[in-house]
């Protein structure tokens, strides 16, 4: 969830942010989950709707968050390395997209299935397909163009 959280909120504390609500949304709402159906699919979308809401909520209030890269310290030249790369990675996913930020973080990262990502999101299988292609063949361009 954590993984989700992050991708789709952009930054570590948002992503925790987003987290915590969604566990006190499932929690409040446990009643509402059917027996029989998959927790996880029901968490994620959960934590969709609360992404969505709270999008919607920051962009009218237009407040400004700190740079990532404003964040990192001094380390290693492998970690250096490595932050730069995860950061381009995490640029390219933002850039994206919300809806095909979605397919990608659901399908290539988290590892669901179209169907069950098809469910998560609400969308037909042909349409999950096809965000995800188009979000994977911008996110390849994007860090072609990084490196």
């Amino acid at each position: 969830m954590r993984r989700f959280a992050l991708g789709l909120a952009g930054h570590p504390a948002d992503g925790d942010d987003l987290c915590q609500m969604t566990i006190e949304r499932a929690l409040a709402r446990r009643d509402s989950w059917q027996e029989g159906t998959r927790l996880d699919s029901w968490m994620y979308r959960i934590m969709r709707n609360i992404w969505i809401d709270e999008t919607r909520a920051r962009s009218r209030r237009a407040q400004t968050f700190v740079d990532e890269e404003a964040g990192l310290g001094q380390g290693a030249a492998g970690a250096q390395e490595a932050a730069v790369e995860l950061g381009d990675i995490d640029r390219a996913l933002t850039s994206l997209p919300a809806d095909q930020r979605e397919a990608v973080l659901l399908v290539m990262v988290e590892g669901f299935s179209y169907r069950e990502a098809a469910e998560v999101i609400g969308c037909p299988v042909g349409t999950l397909n096809s965000r995800l292609v188009r979000g994977r063949d911008a996110l390849l361009a994007k860090l072609e163009e990084a490196a």
